[in-house]
């Protein structure tokens, strides 16, 4: 992989993980038309530094939150931050389920499908079109709610089905106001990362040589500037109900890569 390689498949990850147009479908449409699929040891740590570059981004939008996440998990009074903490933990279970018990036989999906990623595009449009279309409220996230947008994250696993899209359109069809929904979208898949992460560096399927560095570091630092400005955009984007324009999006792009997987 070279270094322009490493620059774009980065600023496709920083944009994607906040952008609700999923990440890892593009990633895989992105690898297909790169051939980066071909270097599989290498695109797996390429992987790993990308969502702990958009993990890292993240946490520093949301540094306060973090901040009030870790008080609330190490104090022992059943406050509002101890609560969403609680939740947040709640939100994490379906998706940790389905990555531990079903991760070997979610692989074929990731292994140039290239017409499955384009029909979950299509789905994850109909999802932001049905979100943008619910109604405004000041509703908070509940832990029955925490959960059910659990499960949203858990399909989402799928390439194509945007995670963000999923969980964000989960919590507004559930009643939560959008900037709720958005702020507990981001937060929730943070400790989810860092577990992938984790496991994935344990696994020993992780191979490295020098001659990567300088690639692997354009693409951390593109897909952390990518994320740091895609996540405070859809912060804005999800309050303003703009999700139709994403929907859009969704729909041309799945009907080109299921065109592409068939004539292509």
């Amino acid at each position: 992989m070279d270094i322009i390689d490493a620059i774009i498949l980065g600023i496709i990850q920083g944009l994607t993980e906040f952008l609700p147009v999923s990440s890892s479908g593009h990633l895989e449409l992105g690898k297909a038309i790169l051939g980066a699929d071909a270097l599989p040891e290498e695109s797996l740590l390429f992987t790993v530094i990308l969502h702990f570059a958009t993990a890292l981004s993240t946490i520093i939008v949301f540094r306060k939150d973090v901040i009030a996440i870790f008080k609330g998990l190490f104090q022992f009074k059943w406050n509002e931050e101890t609560q969403f903490s609680m939740k947040i933990i709640i939100s994490m279970i379906p998706a940790a389920l389905v990555g531990f018990f079903l991760e070997d036989f979610l692989e074929v999906f990731f292994d140039g499908a290239i017409v499955i990623v384009g029909i979950m595009l299509l789905i994850t449009g109909f999802l932001l079109y049905l979100a943008d279309m619910a109604k405004t409220t000041d509703k908070g996230v509940s832990y029955r709610s925490a959960f059910v947008i659990g499960i949203a994250q858990a399909v989402a696993i799928l390439p194509g089905i945007s995670r963000s899209g999923a969980t964000i359109s989960a919590a507004v069809l559930l009643g939560v106001d959008k900037s709720k929904s958005a702020r507990f979208s981001f937060l929730m898949v943070v400790p989810l990362i860092f577990g992938k992460m984790a496991k994935d560096l344990l696994s020993g399927d992780i191979h490295f040589t020098g001659d990567q560095t300088v690639a692997i570091t354009a693409g951390f630092i593109a897909a952390f500037v990518a994320g740091l400005a895609a996540c405070t955009w859809m912060i804005k984007l999800v309050r303003q109900s703009k999700l139709t324009y994403f929907a859009i999006y969704c729909f041309i792009v799945g009907l080109i890569a299921i065109a592409w997987s068939i004539w292509g």
